[in-house]
């Protein structure tokens, strides 16, 4: 929770909700030869063109600006300013903003070049019609008046025609306003609601989701009910993780309903959410190394073990919440910020470590099977293994996938295909829980699987003959002792093994 408080405390600070981008003494940056301020960028529907457009219609997509107000401080408000544009384009048009003398450096306010040959007029913002639709881009501002210190841009409402990724800038090319800063805000809305272009098919998908796991969850959980006195340690790990699985998906498909209908995102419902997901990703990456390394099957407990799985586990639930908070939380606009990079990387390092561990510790524990000859626990071992390199190859081929995906969309043009990036992982991750699941659901014959002191008694895969033959001593002995012999002394030979077993663990 303290963890939780921290990151809300930063994140207010700048917080904007959803589509509705609120701006809160944003200042300019210096851009060539103008001063720019991002206003959002998001993915929008087309609605049907209409005479009698008014924005508070169900089905149609707009940008509202709501009470934008630009003030300067009093020192320089002694003269009147240049224009402060507001600038809306579709990413298509984005060359049709700026331009440049004599095919010289590219300027997005006009130069005294360019007004020399009539293109445009000095201190304005450079732009030319679309090829699409001669009213695109859209400009219009305000300017200061002498002694003036702030200037409002009326209330306006531009109608969305044309499917695409939208982009709004404040600009001005005044340098007396270097220090000029905006407020109020804007509205952005689709045909179908609030939610950003690229973000209204994950709303589908994560009620798909939660549907997907409640027909895991009914499986799971008569299997447990009909077998309650089989279920083992690792089976009641496991329907931890199908809960949390069904919690985190309605928890996200709400969070995205409320969004969509209302323009703000729910912050308290995007927190459970994302907490849901940590704990469901952390205890599942434990449980697979405590597999991994023959818990429950090989050895009763994980010996020295115990605390270094804590403390990664521990580590990764920390990294991937706070990825997930500022992914999340507040999150306004259809690109993602550079800073982003800082977080993901702690992330994949620990991904990395828990994949490096999971498989170090497969190769030991399938020696141990092999050197007990126990038939049952190595077949649902390779068939476990055999799933996790599958799921890893998908992984990595995913992955350059979406490298590949986003070094060509630098732009964001593809944003309507952007959903399923996210959509995949989900998918992936929750189609190995059902393998495993398969593969350990509770049965009659649960405990074949379970760790027992006398591996022989359980399993029955020991070569009893085997045994038997190297414990007899090659002496005449009286034929009705060798019966006693063979029945009691592999008992020995099994007590000698597991204790041998209980040594290796403490050692580990």
């Amino acid at each position: 929770m303290l963890l939780h408080l921290l990151l809300l405390l930063c994140l207010t600070s700048s917080l904007v909700q959803a589509s509705v981008h609120e701006y809160r003494n944003g200042r300019f940056m210096t851009k060539g030869n103008a001063f720019v301020f991002h206003g959002g960028s998001e993915g929008i529907y087309s609605s049907s063109p209409s005479d009698n457009f008014i924005s508070d219609s169900d089905s149609v997509s707009f940008i509202r600006f709501e009470k934008i107000k630009f003030q300067r401080p009093e020192e320089v408000s002694n003269r009147s300013s240049l224009p402060i544009h507001a600038v809306v384009f579709e990413v298509e048009d984005r060359e049709n903003i700026g331009g440049s003398a004599y095919g010289g450096q590219r300027a997005v306010c006009c130069t005294s070049d360019l007004a020399k040959l009539g293109v445009c007029s000095h201190g304005e913002i450079i732009h030319h019609p679309s090829i699409k639709d001669s009213a695109w881009p859209q400009v219009f501002g305000v300017s200061l008046s002498e002694n003036e210190l702030s200037g409002t841009l009326p209330t306006r409402s531009i109608q969305i025609t044309r499917t695409g990724m939208y982009n709004l800038y404040f600009i001005h090319c005044d340098p007396g306003l270097k220090d000029l800063v905006v407020e109020g805000k804007t509205i952005w809305k689709n045909p179908s609601g609030y939610l950003p272009g690229r973000m209204a098919p994950l709303m589908y998908f994560y009620g798909f989701m939660s549907l997907a796991f409640v027909l895991l969850g009914i499986f799971w959980f008569s299997q447990c009910a009909r077998f309650w006195r089989e279920v083992l340690p690792l089976q009641n790990c496991l329907t931890l993780v199908i809960t949390l699985g069904m919690c985190e998906m309605a928890l996200w498909y709400f969070d995205y309903a409320e969004f969509n209908e209302t323009g703000v995102r729910p912050t308290v419902i995007t927190i459970w959410a994302v907490t849901f997901g940590s704990i469901k990703r952390t205890s599942a990456r434990i449980i697979i190394l405590m597999v991994s390394m023959g818990y429950g099957v090989v050895r009763p407990t994980l010996g020295g073990f115990t605390s270094k799985v804590i403390m990664l586990g521990v580590t990764f639930f920390a990294a991937s919440e706070i990825l997930e908070l500022m992914e999340n939380v507040g999150a306004v606009s259809d690109l993602s910020g550079k800073a982003r990079l800082f977080f993901v990387l702690p992330v994949a390092i620990l991904d990395a470590f828990f994949i490096i561990w999971i498989f170090k510790s497969l190769s030991a524990t399938f020696k141990k099977l092999q050197t007990r000859r126990l038939l049952v626990k190595l077949d649902i071992y390779r068939k476990f293994t055999n799933a996790l390199a599958v799921a890893i190859l998908v992984s990595v081929g995913w992955i350059c996938y979406e490298l590949y995906f986003k070094s060509k969309d630098v732009y964001n043009e593809h944003w309507q295909n952007a959903w399923i990036i996210p959509a995949f992982w989900q998918l992936l991750s929750f189609s190995l829980l059902t393998v495993i699941c398969s593969l350990w659901a509770p049965s009659s014959n649960s405990t074949r699987y379970a760790y027992s002191g006398s591996s022989g008694d359980t399993s029955g895969e020991f070569e009893k003959d085997d045994y038997t033959l190297t414990l007899i001593k090659p002496s005449p002995i009286p034929s009705h002792e060798v019966k006693n012999l063979s029945e009691t002394r592999p008992l020995v030979g099994d007590k000698g093994e597991s204790e041998k077993d209980l040594e290796e663990d403490k050692r580990e």
